[in-house]
C-alpha cells in the first residue's frame, strides 16, 4: 500500500491550497479516505473523509473552508483548503480505511504552513 501526498507548502494567511493524494496497492473504490493533521505535541485529528460513496465529513474547524474530493478512476484524493488560517499550520497526512472503526493506513505527510 502507497499513499503519497503532495502539494503542502507555505501560503499567507486567507490563501488558498490544494493537496493531493495518490493511492495504490489496494481497492481504492471501496475505501474511505481521509485528510488528517498533526501539530507536535498534538494528536492527530481529522480534517475531513470521503466515503466510496461519495459522503463526505468535515471537521467543523473547516467547515466553509475546505473541500475534499476523489477520482476514483485516477486513486486520488484531493483537499482544496481555502482561506487558510495560520492555525492550520501542521503536517497533513492522508489515511485509507476500508471502514470507519479502522486505523487504516497512512501516507508519509505533507507539510502545510500558514503565515500571518
Amino acid at each position: 500500500v502507497q499513499l503519497q501526498a503532495s502539494g503542502g507548502g507555505l501560503v499567507q494567511a486567507g490563501g488558498s491550497l490544494r493537496l493531493s493524494c495518490a493511492a495504490s496497492g489496494f481497492n481504492f473504490n471501496t475505501y474511505i479516505m481521509g485528510w488528517y493533521r498533526q501539530v507536535p505535541g498534538n494528536q492527530r485529528e481529522l480534517v475531513a473523509s470521503i466515503a466510496s460513496s461519495g459522503r463526505v465529513n468535515y471537521a467543523d474547524f473547516v467547515k466553509g473552508r475546505f473541500t475534499v474530493s476523489r477520482d476514483n478512476a485516477k486513486n486520488t484524493v484531493d483537499l482544496q483548503m481555502g482561506s487558510l488560517r495560520p492555525e492550520d499550520t501542521a503536517v497533513y497526512y492522508c489515511n485509507a480505511k476500508r471502514f470507519a472503526h479502522y486505523t487504516g493506513y497512512w501516507g508519509q505527510g505533507t507539510l502545510v504552513t500558514v503565515s500571518s
